[in-house]
């Protein structure tokens, strides 16, 4: 908080030692230093108010916002939710969330059962921010039992559009990330979803392979819920599963397939140290599995086929010997993420989904969140937000330029009794 505008004044230019006339510059400059400090303490509690002004103004959007969800033009609902949406990345507001969540979560379902795909779309979105907003409260589990059913029912509807079921399938493993807490519950998620990117797809269908990678992320972070037992056990089943997926024509369904694979070793290697697939059965088909899959993995890293983009091959080969060295030898990310004077670590395959899966939903708005948002900061091992009452970690206006005035004030008390000094030694 700025200091107060009827503080006592640093320097009183009626206090100033003066013994010629020749010095009255000293005058000059006292009253100067004087003017300036006063100044900058009137900036500084003008941008603190400023600052309060554009959260008010912010509010006042989001509540003109969710009036406007319920009028009659389709185009109209659209940009009101995206309004919303935007806001709530952008921004960490659980003070706001809380006081209307049961309007918010309104609005949402509103939008997922009456709207066409773009107001699907938003609406799931929508839904989402809620519950990064609130983290894993008692309303968010209420938003999740309330919706869940919704969710499951539109992520196999194949009468919607292809964004709003792909929207869907992140959003229900979100809630399901945050809220529930029944590891019954978490597998019967993951099977609907596994259920949508096990079918067949067309040879030239892309938006269906958007559909399917999409469902196949969502999978992946609720995988990074399951004991370590449950993985190790069902580890054949699901390498199985994931490596016919390695051969779609689609390089983000591929690459996707490939990082699930890295998150099933990690995850039945934090069980048992020495596991591999030709080591953990008998059966000889298990060995020619692991076989074929490092066979899979070693062209798909190499792979220099003309047919694919130029930047599908490059991002292609950069991701599977990633993912090869996790299989190979248990290799891990190591990946760096500064936001403002901190550094996140994603150093495990299942921290890095996570975060992918967060950054889906919060965009461009992550690294305010992963300043400010509690919940967030909890996931990620970051302890508690470095500054207090939602206050950014990024130091704001005004207290850099209280900081500022201080230092200023220091410096011309210094300056004056050195001034001081010397007038009286001449």
């Amino acid at each position: 908080m700025g200091p107060k505008r009827n503080s006592k004044k640093v320097i009183s230019t009626s206090k100033v030692k003066v013994e010629h006339t020749d010095d009255s510059s000293n005058i000059d400059t006292t009253s100067i230093a004087s003017s300036d400090i006063q100044s900058i303490v009137d900036e500084g509690l003008g941008l603190e108010a400023e600052e309060q002004t554009e959260v008010d103004q912010i509010e006042e959007k989001l509540k003109d916002a969710i009036d406007l969800t319920t009028q009659k033009s389709q185009q109209g609902r659209v940009s009101a939710l995206k309004t919303l949406c935007n806001f709530l990345s952008l921004k960490y507001l659980p003070y706001f969330v809380f006081d209307r969540r049961m309007t918010l979560q309104d609005c949402a379902e509103r939008a997922l059962k009456k709207g066409k795909c773009a107001e699907q779309q938003e609406g799931g979105k929508l839904a989402s921010l809620l519950c990064f907003q609130m983290g894993p409260t008692l309303d968010t589990e209420t938003l999740y039992k309330d919706m869940r059913s919704l969710f499951l029912t539109l992520i196999n509807d194949t009468s919607l559009g292809i964004g709003a079921r792909e929207q869907c399938c992140y959003t229900l493993s979100i809630l399901c990330f945050v809220a529930s807490h029944n590891l019954e519950e978490i597998e019967d998620i993951m099977k609907a979803l596994s259920n949508v990117f096990k079918q067949k797809l067309p040879s030239d269908s892309p938006q269906l392979s958007a559909l399917h990678s999409a469902a196949l992320a969502s999978w992946s972070l609720l995988y990074t819920l399951l004991p370590s037992k449950r993985v190790y056990d069902s580890a054949e089943a699901n390498v199985t599963m994931l490596l016919k997926l390695l051969e779609s024509g689609d390089v983000d369904l591929r690459i996707t397939a490939g990082e699930a694979i890295a998150l099933v070793y990690e995850g039945a290697r934090d069980f048992d140290d020495e596991f591999t697939l030709a080591n953990d059965s008998e059966d000889k088909n298990t060995g020619d599995l692991e076989s074929e899959l490092c066979n899979m993995l070693k062209s798909l890293a190499t792979d220099s086929q003309k047919f694919r983009a130029k930047k599908d091959r490059r991002q292609q080969r950069s991701s599977f010997r990633d993912v090869l060295r996790a299989v190979e030898e248990g290799d891990t990310p190591d990946v760096h993420i500064k936001f403002g004077t901190e550094v996140l670590v994603l150093d495990s395959w299942s921290r890095k989904k996570q975060y992918d899966a967060i950054c889906q939903v919060l965009g461009s708005g992550m690294n305010l969140h992963l300043a400010e948002n509690e919940f967030l900061r909890d996931i990620f091992d970051l302890g508690p937000p470095m500054l207090v009452g939602g206050v950014t970690t990024k130091v704001s206006k005004s207290e850099r330029h209280a900081m500022n005035m201080a230092n200023f004030k220091s410096r011309s008390i210094a300056r004056q009794k050195n001034r001081d000094k010397r007038v009286a030694a001449f």
